[in-house]
C-alpha cells in the first residue's frame, strides 16, 4: 500500500492564525507531541521572520530526532541561509523555499516578471541545494497560475535539486475536481517530475482544504500539508486528523496508508487548543466534543446494539479513552496516575505530585473529577512553566449596592511579594486593573469568553482572554472552581506570554 507523507505545518503556518502566538518552548512541546503522533515532516517556523522562530526551530532541531525538520524560506539568500542556520543541528534537515507564481501576485506584489521568477527560483533553490540534500519548493499562488507556467517552474527547481514540489492553493479558490486536474496535467506534463514528490497545502477559504487534498491524493500527490484541528491563516489549513482519519477508514477507497499513530491524535489536538488558545467546536469532525456523541433515540438504540451501525470510526483509534474511571477524593496517586496515562499524559514525579496536590483540591470541592477536569488540572500545570508573574493571592468585594474592589498579590521573577487594589465597573474589571498596576505593561483586552469544562453546579469554568499590545495579540487561559479566580489566572496567562516575549533572551540584544 502507497504511503502519503504526513506534513505538519501547525508550528509555522497554524501559528499565523490571528491571534495565535506560541513561544519557543511552547513550539518544542508541540513538535515532541508531534513526533509522538508520527508525523513524516515539521514545519518548524520561518527563522527570518524574528528571533523566537529563529530559536523555535533551533530547538526543535536539536531535540525532536525522528522526523524531517524544515524551517521555511523566502527566495532571498538572507532567509535560505537564515532558514540553514536554524535547522544545521538537526538529523533530518529540509528547506522549503516560497515564491510567488500567479500573475495576480507578480503584477501587485511582487512587480517582476515571470523570467525574473524562474530564475530567482532557480537560483534559490540550488544555495538551499548547498547546504541541504532534502529541498522543497513552493510556487506561491498556484491554483490561480496559468498551468503551462507551473510546469516550466516546477521543471526547473527539480532540475536545480528540488526533491519535492509542493502547490499551494494559498487562498483557498480551488474546487477539488479542478484541483485534481492541475495535480494530474503536472504529472503529465512535467517530465522530470518522477525526480521529486508532489505536495499540496490546501487552505480552507471556502470550506473545501480537506476535499482538495484528498483529491489530489486520488491524483498521485503524495505529501500533503496540514495542521491540527485546522488552524492556520484566515480560514485555516487542511485538517491533519480530517485527512489521516479519511485515508484510515476508507482504506477500501483511497487504498493508501500514512505513519501516523491515530491514537495520539486526541492528545495532540488538546494540546494545540490548549497552547494557541483556539477552542475546538463541538461540531469538529474526529476530535470535537460532540464527534461521538448521539443525542438521536434512534440513533443511541442502533449504538447500543452494534456501534458500527452509527459509528463509523471507532472513538480509541483516535485516542479517547474507552473507559470510565471514576476519581474523587479517596483516589490514590496510582489510579491518578493511571487515568493521566490513559489520558496520553507522561509527567515528571515533580509535575505529577504538583498536579495531584491541585487533583486533591478540587475533589474537596467536587465529588467526582471527569476526565475534562484532569485535563484542566494538567492544562493547568503547563500553563504555570512558563510564569514571570505568578498570581498569588486575589481577594473581591462586589455587590449589587457597592463598588468592586479587587486586592491582588503577584510573586515577581526575584521572589518579591507585590500587592495592590484597585476599583473596577465589576470584579473582573477591578482585578485586572489591579494586576495592571503592578505589572505596568500596557495592553488592551480584545476578548473574554466564560464557559464550563463539564456539566453541573461545581463544574470548573474556564476562561479565555485575548490581550493586544503593540499590534501583537496574546492569548491566556485559566481555570478554576471559581470563575472570579479563572478570569485572574486567564489574564496573568497572557500577560505572562507578553513578557516572555518581550524579555530579551541571554545572548539577544534588547
Amino acid at each position: 500500500m502507497d504511503k502519503v507523507i504526513i506534513f505538519d505545518t501547525t508550528l509555522r503556518d497554524g501559528e499565523q492564525a490571528a491571534g495565535a502566538s506560541l513561544n519557543p518552548q511552547e513550539k518544542l512541546e508541540i513538535a515532541k507531541q508531534l513526533e509522538k503522533l508520527g508525523v513524516d515532516v515539521i514545519e518548524a517556523g520561518f527563522p527570518a521572520s524574528s528571533p523566537g522562530d529563529f530559536e523555535a526551530v533551533r530547538l526543535i532541531a536539536q531535540e525532536v530526532k525522528h522526523p524531517v525538520i524544515c524551517p521555511l524560506a523566502s527566495a532571498t539568500p538572507e532567509a535560505v541561509d537564515k532558514a540553514w542556520e536554524a535547522v544545521k543541528g538537526a538529523d533530518h534537515p529540509r528547506i522549503h523555499i516560497f515564491l510567488s507564481a500567479s500573475d495576480i501576485h507578480l503584477s501587485y506584489q511582487l512587480k517582476k516578471s515571470r523570467e525574473e521568477i524562474l530564475q530567482l527560483s532557480k537560483e534559490m533553490v540550488t544555495r538551499a541545494k548547498g547546504y541541504v540534500n532534502d529541498v522543497e519548493f513552493s510556487p506561491m499562488d498556484a491554483s490561480r497560475t496559468e498551468p503551462a507556467y507551473i510546469y516550466q517552474i516546477l521543471e526547473a527547481v527539480i532540475d536545480a535539486g528540488a526533491t519535492t514540489v509542493n502547490i499551494p492553493d494559498t487562498v483557498g479558490y480551488a474546487a477539488p475536481q479542478e484541483f485534481g486536474n492541475l495535480i494530474q496535467g503536472i504529472l503529465s506534463n512535467v517530465p522530470n517530475i518522477h525526480k521529486a514528490i508532489v505536495s499540496v497545502h490546501c487552505h480552507n477559504d471556502l470550506g473545501l482544504a480537506v476535499a482538495n487534498s484528498l483529491e489530489a491524493i486520488q491524483k498521485g500527490a503524495r505529501q500533503v500539508e496540514c495542521t491540527i484541528n485546522g488552524i492556520g491563516e484566515r480560514a485555516g489549513n487542511a485538517s491533519l486528523e480530517e485527512i489521516v482519519m479519511a485515508l484510515k477508514t476508507r482504506q477500501d477507497f483511497f487504498n493508501l496508508a500514512t505513519n501516523i499513530d491515530t491514537t495520539q491524535i486526541y492528545r495532540t489536538s488538546r494540546l494545540v487548543s490548549e497552547l494557541t488558545g483556539f477552542s475546538i467546536q463541538p461540531n469538529k469532525a474526529i476530535i470535537g466534543a460532540n464527534a461521538f456523541r448521539h443525542q438521536s433515540g434512534i440513533h443511541q438504540d442502533g449504538v447500543l446494539k452494534k456501534a458500527i451501525t452509527y459509528e463509523i470510526m471507532d472513538p480509541r483509534t483516535v485516542g479517547i479513552p474507552s473507559s470510565v474511571l471514576v476519581l474523587s477524593k479517596l483516589s490514590g496517586t496510582h489510579g491518578f496516575k493511571e487515568r493521566l496515562a490513559e489520558l496520553g499524559y507522561s509527567l515528571s514525579q515533580e509535575a505529577l505530585n504538583h498536579a495531584f496536590q491541585g487533583f486533591k483540591e478540587l475533589a474537596d470541592k467536587k465529588k467526582e473529577i471527569t476526565d475534562r477536569d484532569i485535563e484542566s488540572l494538567i492544562a493547568e500545570e503547563l500553563r504555570t512553566t512558563t510564569e514571570i508573574y505568578h498570581l498569588d493571592y486575589v481577594e473581591i468585594s462586589c455587590g449589587d449596592h457597592s463598588l468592586p474592589t479587587a486586592t491582588v498579590r503577584l510573586i515577581d521573577p526575584e521572589g518579591q511579594s507585590l500587592a495592590d487594589a484597585a476599583l473596577g465597573t465589576g470584579p473582573v474589571d477591578a482585578i485586572y486593573k489591579a494586576i495592571n498596576r503592578i505589572v505596568g505593561i500596557p495592553n488592551n483586552l480584545t476578548e473574554f469568553t466564560v464557559k464550563s469544562v463539564t456539566e453541573g453546579i461545581d463544574a470548573i469554568g474556564e476562561v479565555l482572554v485575548r490581550i493586544e499590545s503593540e499590534d501583537v495579540t496574546y492569548t491566556g487561559r485559566g481555570a478554576s472552581t471559581d470563575i472570579i479566580v479563572a478570569s485572574a489566572k486567564a489574564y496573568m496567562n497572557a500577560l505572562n506570554r507578553l513578557l516572555a516575549r518581550k524579555t530579551p533572551k541571554e545572548g539577544e540584544a534588547s
